[in-house]
């Protein structure tokens, strides 16, 4: 199995025109009932912003392919899983930027067919960035990501949350006297 590097970026760098994920954040990152109101206004003012501010720069460098990602969490890991087909362990870059967890890179692909009187020739490229909010407490320094059969598996170790679970006695309304 081939083992993809993982590396945490300490300083905040401008991102390239067209990297920028449109929406790629989960809008809940926690609990529903337990999420600061404010603090998802927030999230949600900044990912409109960032969509109508990028939108047209990812229009114009021809985004078209997304791999699909499945995010889980097991055994206290978050567990990141992209499909990518027909890549190489060197055309995907795994890195955490602040607490995101971002999965990049670049799928090439080149098909020539050749018969009798005939020759058909077709590539395509296209640019991939899929960002992942990482839980407040993810252990980055112990993140690892291994690549085998165009699947990419990143573990990230994340604190269990604790489950505060308490029964609340149902009472039984009391009937209006009759007059």
């Amino acid at each position: 199995m081939a083992e993809v590097n993982v590396v945490k970026q300490t300083k905040q760098e401008a991102p390239a025109i067209g990297r920028q994920p449109l929406f790629d954040m989960p809008l809940f990152r926690g609990s529903l009932f337990s999420m600061n109101p404010f603090a998802l206004m927030r999230q949600f003012t900044e990912e409109m912003d960032r969509f109508w501010t990028q939108a047209p720069k990812a229009v114009g460098e021809g985004i078209a392919w997304s791999p699909a990602l499945e995010v889980k969490e097991k055994d206290g890991k978050l567990i990141v899983t992209a499909e990518l087909p027909g890549l190489k362990n060197e055309d995907i870059k795994v890195h955490i930027d602040g607490n995101m967890l971002i999965v990049e890179g670049e799928r090439k692909q080149e098909k020539e067919e050749k018969r009798e009187g005939y020759y058909h020739s077709e590539r395509s490229y296209g640019k991939f960035y899929r960002s992942i909010a990482l839980p407040e407490g993810a252990k980055v320094d112990q993140t690892a990501a291994n690549f085998a059969n165009g699947v990419l598996e990143v573990s990230v170790p994340v604190p269990q949350a604790k489950a505060t679970r308490k029964e609340i006695p149902i009472q039984e309304a009391q009937k209006p006297k009759a007059a």
